[in-house]
This record gives structure tokens, C-alpha cells and sequence, in this order.
């Protein structure tokens, strides 16, 4: 009898263990979307996309959900293209959206009628597509954005002409084409209007729409009366080579004219939001390049409305970057979403910028936050859950959890909660730390430790659920994962991220060391014998940093890592920054040039490495990735280079990113085990 109970206790045991975490199982999770909800808050929409292997079998729709939690979410369209955008009319009864459908051969505006019904209406036929659309006030217009060639002579080749920097972002030329602002009566088939043809700030050299990772992004916003419309601008992006660009804020007629600056000052400023009571103007304030910073937290600032002017600084005293900002219905409150130790945070003010306050949360992150009636929505996540849709009754602080896309594909994987932990580093700062350990895990054995470095170096691990560096794909062979928040990284306060300008790769790596050094001496399950250390961007650069400075690492993974200071700054789309952090011009040599240049030392070059890189990266692009093959071939250190032809910065389909892991974990298993 007893033997029976053991054996059932046995069996029961094995049908609800875990599993480990593939790439299938975590690729074709359901990804739940930015929501958007209704004026008064009662109905959400937001897209979700069923992902697939190959392209042709993905899906991306627009669903909707009630905004008290009360029904399930249900499906708006039925395409296999994707929606973007949603947006809803003032009056609540109809969305918005762009998208491609039969006989587009770009992403046009649909509108869909909640009320009546039916299938959606094709509002634009604009040439080249049109984006980010946006309802007046009064109801009655819709402004888009469009790129718009310039006139010019036509010629037959296909050559490309520049007389000003910048000539590529991230993974594609920089051609003519500008983004306008477009105008049409709320009737399908209007003509729209371009508010900005003939004005001269369409033809002054440096003034564009800010340069955004998909395009080109001018956050063009009604006035309160429904007459102007209010967008940011950069003013001196033909100076890119040498200054830093500066965003300022326009306004211009919705029947078209000359913009108008109404921000002054020596700042820039982005993302204009009215404020609901439509007596203020509100933006985010950066002070990047000022007394040659190259990082500013953004800050929140109020122009003076309706005449303009400097704007008033409201967030002065807080040491957290205003990501993203939204108002309570009641105009007297603001949200804000920010990245701080290890998590992204909600925090509230008043609209005068006191009475700053954090929502109570001990992991996960938030962000894409909107609101609609007395609710406010965010995409909620955190290592072990994907992002649903959740929210905060900002009159009753109450919340809920609206969406369970992925609840069923995730419930049986053996996701590991992130630990965090600190220590203070040589330097006396404090270094905030995540670790990862792998399924099955037994802390009476011995793992490797993987050190994971994240790009940037503006940016912070924390406890989030990824697909580019997925923690727990990674940590599921049986490794312990180390995320270090080394000095630069954003979420510890505005000095704490300036510390890496004229320091780019010497105090990081070192921390990168001390926090390895750190997690050895108190997890005692980690094997001090088998350690490896990788990362992409800024983290590739850190990655090769250490090649060049310790023989600690059994290997190292190389993504979008520069080798070479020099070349990565006369090859790359952002270069004055680079000069700035540097400590000069690249031709002065200063010590930074001359220290922190890990391709100087080549001959200390010992440790196995794979190198790998996307062919249409322009951030770092692939030269330094081939000049660090060379050196490791030349020198006989083993390695390994990956070129990726469709991937640019990031490696983004789906087979790629199979087969980058395999490749990584591949390379891992090989020296570590």
C-alpha cells in the first residue's frame, strides 16, 4: 500500500512539473498591445498579435474590452494585416486606425462604427500611406501624417545626394521625403490637405519631423477650439555633425499657414499634451547637450498657452525621467510611467508638480499608459508574464488585470522570479543587480553564470518579459543568468546616467567583474570555474571591452559590438554624441580615444568568441563587426561570425531569432560545459 501511495505521489508529481521554456513557447506567446480607451473609459481597444513562424501566417487585430473588467475581450477585425494605431472619436463611438487592405499598396486610415456596425471605411488614399491619425475636438476633422517628396528636377539616377549630416538611422538611407501634417473633413473619400505645402518651414534647412525608430514622428496634436494644431519639430538636424539637435514646439492653422515656435529657451521639447480643461500646454523637457551633456532625464514643462514662450519646468526636483505622461479627467493630476531600480513604475503628481508620489509595486513593469473617464490603462509585465492590459481606478485606487491572452501559455513553463540585489562598487556606488536562475533549479548544485549586458548604455535590465534577450530562454539549459545595471544605465537618477560621458567602457567593465565577483560570493550554487559574459549595442561594446581587459570569461557573445572607436564613429548615423562622450574629436586623440579603444589592445585578444551581426545596422554597423573577426582570426582566438542579411539593429524574425539562439546557447554549451 505504501509503495502504491509513493508511486501515485510520484506520478502526480511528474504530470504537473514544469516545463522549460523553448523558443517555440515563447515565441508564439500572444503579444497584447498599447491600449486605447474611450473618453469615458468604459471600453478599451487594443491590438494583439498571434505570431507565427513564417510571416504570411501571422495575424495582427484590433479586440476590445470593457474598461470595469465586466465581459471578456472580444475581436474587432479579422485581417491578416495588421492595425496599428487605434484612436477613438470624441463622442466615443467609432475608432480610428491605419492599416493595408485589398488595393493598398500602403497602410491607410480605416474607420470602424462601434454603434452601427459593419465592416471598416477607407477614409485615405494617400500616396505613400498615412499615420497617426486624430480627431478634433469638436469632432468634426481627422489630422493626419504623411511623408511628402519635395518638388524637385526629376533624374534618371537613382544616386544618393547629401550636403548635410545625418545620412542613414538605425537601417535605412535618409531620402527627400518629409513628414507633413494632413487635414480632412470627417467623411470618407475627403480630400485632405497638407497644412504645411508651401510654408517655409518645410523648406528651411534643419527643421523636420524628429527621427523616430519607424520613421518620422511630428506628435501633432488639435488645440482645445479645434482651430491649430500643435507638433514638436526639430530645428537644426542639418547640424547633426556637429551640435546637438534641438526639438522645439510649433503651431499652426488647421487651415494651413506658417507654424509658429511657441517654445523658447535653450531646451527641447517633444510630445505637446493639452490638458483637459484645455487651459495648458504641457510637454516633456530635454536637456541633452547642454554644457555637452550627451543624456538628460525628460522633464515634465508647461508652456505658457495660448502666447508661448519659456516653458515652466515642473519636475525639477524629481530625480525620474517623464517617459510618457497622461492627465485625470479632473485636469488636477498627472500619470507618468518611468523605468527605476530594476522595474517600470507609475508615479503621480499634481499638475503643478507637487504632491509626487510612487503606485505601490514590488516587481513587473508598466508602460503605454492612457486614460479614459476616472481609469487608467497600462500594458502590465514582468519576467515570468508577458504584457496584458491592466487597470487603475485613479478615484478609488482600485485595479485589475482586463486581459489573459497569455495566462494558458505560460502556466506550465518554469519561469524563475528575478532576485535583486546591490553592492557598492570600488567606486562607493551602488550597483542595483537582477539574477536568473535556470528550471529544475537546485541550489545544493553548481551552475554556470552567464554575465547578460544590456545595450544602450541608456537603458536598464529590469523585470520584464523579453524576445530579443528572453531571461529565461537563455538561463534554460541550466545557467544563472547576471544582469548588472552598471554605471550609465537609466532608473537610479540623472547623475548616476551622465557618469559614463568620458568613461565609456573602463567603469562599466569593471562593475560587470565586481558584480560577478559579488553574486560568487553570495550565491554559493554558482561554479567561480564556469563564467561567460554577452550582450548587443552598447552591451556588444562592453562584451569586447572585457576581451581586451580579462581572461575571467571561459567565452564571450558579441551582437552589434564595436571593436574600434575610430571606425564606429565615422561609420555610424549618430556620430556628434559619440565626439561629446569621447572628449573630442576623434582626431585629437584624447585619453578616452586612446585607452578605452578596445582594438588597441588586440594582442591581449585570447578569450572564444561569437560574433554576431545584422547586414542592414547602421547604429553600429557591420564593419566593426568584421574588423573584430579579422582580429580574432588573425590572432587565432576561436570564434565564430553570424551575418544576418535581413536583420538590422535588432534581430526580428522569427527564424532568425531561432536560430540566433540555438547559435548562442550552442556556443555556450561549448565552453561551458
Amino acid at each position: 500500500m505504501r509503495r502504491f501511495l509513493v508511486l501515485t505521489l510520484l506520478a502526480l508529481t511528474t504530470l504537473s512539473a514544469k516545463k522549460t521554456i523553448t523558443h517555440e513557447s515563447m515565441w508564439l506567446i500572444p503579444r497584447v498591445g498599447t491600449p486605447s480607451p474611450s473618453p469615458d473609459g468604459k471600453w478599451v481597444v487594443f491590438p494583439v498579435t498571434q505570431p507565427a513562424y513564417d510571416a504570411k501566417d501571422q495575424s495582427s487585430d484590433l479586440w476590445l474590452v470593457p474598461g470595469d473588467g465586466s465581459l471578456p475581450p472580444r475581436q474587432l477585425t479579422h485581417s491578416k494585416t495588421s492595425e496599428s494605431s487605434p484612436t477613438w472619436s470624441p463622442d466615443g463611438k467609432r475608432i480610428a486606425f491605419t492599416t493595408t487592405r485589398d488595393g493598398d499598396n500602403d497602410a491607410q486610415i480605416y474607420i470602424l462604427d462601434l454603434s452601427s456596425g459593419g465592416e471598416a471605411q477607407r477614409y485615405t488614399k494617400h500616396p505613400g500611406g498615412a499615420s497617426d491619425p486624430r480627431w478634433s475636438p469638436d469632432g468634426k476633422r481627422l489630422l493626419f501624417t504623411a511623408m511628402v517628396q519635395p518638388e524637385s528636377t526629376a533624374r534618371k539616377s537613382n544616386a544618393r545626394v547629401y550636403e548635410s549630416f545625418p545620412i542613414r538611422y538605425w537601417d535605412h538611407w535618409i531620402d527627400q521625403k518629409h513628414a507633413h501634417i494632413f487635414v480632412m473633413e470627417d467623411a470618407p473619400g475627403a480630400t485632405p490637405k497638407d497644412i504645411l505645402a508651401g510654408s517655409k518651414w518645410s523648406t528651411t534647412p534643419g527643421m523636420a519631423a524628429p527621427l523616430a525608430t519607424s520613421g518620422e514622428d511630428l506628435s501633432a496634436v488639435w488645440t482645445p477650439d479645434s482651430k491649430s494644431i500643435v507638433f514638436q519639430s526639430d530645428i537644426n538636424r542639418n547640424e547633426a555633425a556637429f551640435a546637438t539637435v534641438k526639438t522645439k514646439i510649433f503651431l499652426v492653422s488647421a487651415s494651413g499657414g506658417e507654424p509658429q515656435p511657441l517654445s523658447a529657451g535653450t531646451y527641447s521639447y517633444g510630445n505637446p499634451k493639452f490638458r483637459p480643461d484645455g487651459k495648458a500646454l504641457y510637454v516633456t523637457e530635454s536637456r541633452e547637450g547642454v554644457n555637452n551633456s550627451t543624456y538628460s532625464i525628460n522633464r515634465l514643462a508647461r508652456i505658457p498657452w495660448p502666447e508661448g514662450g519659456v516653458p515652466q519646468t515642473l519636475t525639477e526636483s524629481i530625480d525620474h525621467s517623464v517617459d510618457a505622461f497622461v492627465f485625470t479627467q479632473d485636469s488636477k493630476s498627472i500619470y507618468f510611467a518611468s523605468d527605476a531600480a530594476g522595474l517600470g513604475k507609475l508615479f503621480r503628481i499634481s499638475a503643478e508638480g507637487s504632491n509626487f508620489n510612487e503606485h505601490p509595486q514590488r516587481t513587473g513593469s508598466f508602460s503605454n499608459i492612457a486614460i479614459g473617464g476616472n481609469t487608467l490603462f497600462a500594458n502590465s509585465e514582468s519576467a515570468t508574464h508577458p504584457a496584458e492590459i491592466y487597470a487603475l481606478d485613479t478615484a478609488k485606487a482600485t485595479s485589475r488585470t482586463l486581459t489573459h491572452f497569455t495566462d494558458q501559455a505560460i502556466a506550465d513553463l518554469d519561469l524563475s522570479t528575478p532576485k535583486h540585489f546591490y553592492f557598492t562598487s570600488k567606486k562607493g556606488r551602488i550597483i542595483h543587480n537582477l539574477l536568473i536562475t535556470p528550471p529544475n533549479f537546485d541550489e545544493t548544485k553548481k551552475y554556470p553564470l552567464l554575465v547578460l549586458i544590456h545595450g544602450g548604455p541608456h537603458g536598464m535590465w529590469k523585470d520584464q518579459f523579453f524576445l530579443r534577450w528572453n531571461y529565461h530562454l537563455i538561463a534554460s539549459p541550466g545557467y544563472v543568468l547576471l544582469l548588472t545595471n552598471y554605471t550609465g544605465s537609466t532608473g537610479f537618477g540623472e547623475k548616476f546616467a551622465q557618469n559614463i560621458q568620458g568613461d565609456p567602457l573602463a567603469t562599466p567593465g569593471d562593475e560587470l567583474n565586481e558584480a560577478a565577483d559579488e553574486a560568487l560570493r553570495l550565491f554559493r550554487y554558482i561554479d567561480p570555474a564556469r563564467q561567460a559574459a554577452g550582450g548587443a549595442s552598447y552591451g556588444g561594446h562592453l562584451a569586447n571591452w572585457l576581451q581586451a581587459t580579462t581572461t575571467r570569461y571561459k567565452c564571450l557573445i558579441s551582437h552589434a559590438g564595436l571593436i574600434n572607436l575610430e571606425s564606429q564613429w565615422g561609420t555610424s548615423d549618430v556620430i556628434y554624441s559619440r565626439e561629446l562622450n569621447n572628449g573630442g574629436p576623434v582626431w585629437m586623440q584624447g585619453e578616452t580615444w586612446r585607452k578605452q579603444n578596445p582594438i588597441r589592445y588586440a594582442a591581449n585578444f585570447k578569450t572564444p568568441t561569437l560574433v554576431t551581426v545584422g547586414e542592414r545596422d547602421f547604429r553600429v554597423p557591420m564593419n566593426n563587426s568584421l574588423e573584430y573577426w579579422s582580429v580574432l582570426q588573425r590572432q587565432r582566438v576561436p570564434s565564430k561570425l553570424i551575418v544576418f542579411p535581413d536583420a538590422n539593429h535588432w534581430i526580428l524574425k522569427a527564424e532568425d531569432s531561432r536560430f540566433f539562439y540555438q547559435e548562442a546557447l550552442g556556443w555556450l554549451n561549448r565552453w561551458l560545459n
